[in-house]
């Protein structure tokens, strides 16, 4: 038997990778010989630095950046480094892969892929729910993170956007990458403190590019987007995640109208026809906006980005099982998450799938979970949350779930 285990991780308490290793740990208490794979999985948001970097055997980077109120924070991202090796022929052709029998082609330049989550610079768990504020925050330190994996050899970028304590359309994120902003007397913008916020918006009236980072030219830039708010309007950064980011009613409207007036002036800056309207530009206050329109980024569901990247296909078509989970199983589960995300390529392949969950929703219908065969909540016992969350009674949990079932499961087989 061959299992593969790709959990999503449980917030909190267990990373996607330890996630998966309880749960294979209980396989192998029940069927000591069975074959598995362990392998990362996230949505893009929290998570997918972990997850990515640690699943493909990628390096951490910790710098120092500026925060969202301004303030200096290490923020962590990863790097992914693939090798590609390469035969030339004496006439200078290149060989194909496939081609390549001998041993002794050589190594080329390195393709390096830098893994980001924008809530590691301008995240909203990083200020006190009393100081939050959109009008005073930054992205400033996003784009100091893509500046120093240029630096460090990246061309290849994969950005989870979510949990930002932005509204400012990415202009801190662009005035870190070189652009200069200008006000309608033509002075160059640099915020009270050297950079620029959400507040700035109402007075930026020009943008060049002379001093861009020339490096992002030659970038791909693959952003994990699962949000479809437009920039502006009553479904636009603003007015929806505007609150919660501490926006009050009152300045609502009027970071809208802010917004409206930066697309005319991004569009004569770029000189081309903006859809603000497009789905994901209002994710992250706008930094969806930003990253398409000035980095040309393509906003792709952060499930499909890290389900490629990971070729965790390659492992499901050859499992004879696949087992999937995540902390909670809820409405939001049915909205595309990463579990239901496997469940699904997995039935592409006519594999079964069983999911473990932390807890499972009052009222949660289990019928509407597609793909999904049968799933498990890992609690033994009445307990807190606190208690239930902390990450060695999850793991012995998990791991008793886990063993038990795989103990019906060889049963069954035999």
């Amino acid at each position: 038997m061959k299992v593969v285990f790709a959990m999503d991780s449980m917030k909190g308490c267990l990373s996607s990778l330890e996630f998966g290793a309880a749960a294979a740990s209980g396989l192998q208490r029940a069927i000591p010989d069975a074959d598995f794979e362990v392998r990362p999985l996230a949505d893009g948001g929290e998570g997918t630095v972990q997850a990515i970097t640690d699943g493909l055997g990628g390096e951490f980077q910790n710098i120092e950046v500026t925060g969202p109120l301004g303030n200096k924070i290490t923020a962590r991202y990863g790097i992914i480094t693939q090798i590609i090796e390469e035969k030339t022929l004496e006439n200078g052709e290149r060989l194909d892969f496939e081609e390549m029998i001998q041993p002794s082609s050589h190594p080329v330049p390195t393709n390096k892929t830098a893994i980001i989550e924008v809530s590691a610079a301008a995240g909203l768990t990083l200020i006190n729910e009393i100081d939050r504020d959109p009008i005073k925050t930054t992205t400033y330190g996003v784009g100091e993170m893509i500046n120093h994996a240029i630096d460090a050899g990246c061309r290849n970028f994969i950005i989870g956007l979510g949990g930002s304590a932005t509204n400012d359309a990415g202009i801190g994120m662009l005035q870190a990458l070189g652009a200069h902003f200008y006000d309608d007397r033509g002075q160059i913008l640099n915020g009270d403190n050297g950079y620029l916020t959400g507040g700035d918006l109402e007075f930026v009236h020009a943008i060049s590019f002379e001093h861009f980072n020339p490096h992002i030219a030659e970038s791909r830039f693959r952003i994990a987007c699962d949000v479809n708010n437009p920039l502006c309007g009553q479904n636009g950064a603003s007015y929806i995640f505007g609150p919660q980011k501490g926006l009050f009613e009152s300045e609502i409207k009027i970071m809208d109208n802010w917004m409206r007036r930066f697309v005319d002036t991004a569009s004569e800056a770029l000189h081309t026809n903006i859809d603000p309207d497009e789905h994901g530009c209002g994710a992250a206050g706008g930094l969806g906006f930003a990253f398409k329109y000035f980095l040309g980024g393509s906003l792709e569901s952060g499930n499909k980005i890290v389900i490629e990247e990971t070729n965790i296909k390659k492992y499901i078509s050859e499992a004879d099982l696949v087992v999937t989970g995540e902390g909670k199983l809820d409405e939001q589960t049915l909205m595309g998450k990463a579990p239901v995300g496997i469940a699904h390529i997995a039935k592409v392949f006519k594999k079964p799938v069983i999911a473990l969950v932390g807890s499972v929703s009052a009222g949660f219908d289990g019928d509407r979970l597609p793909d999904v065969d049968a799933y498990f909540p890992i609690i033994r016992r009445p307990s807190t949350i606190s208690e239930a969350m902390d990450s060695a009674t999850a793991k012995m949990n998990i791991a008793a779930t886990s063993e038990q079932l795989f103990r019906l499961i060889k049963k069954i087989n035999n």
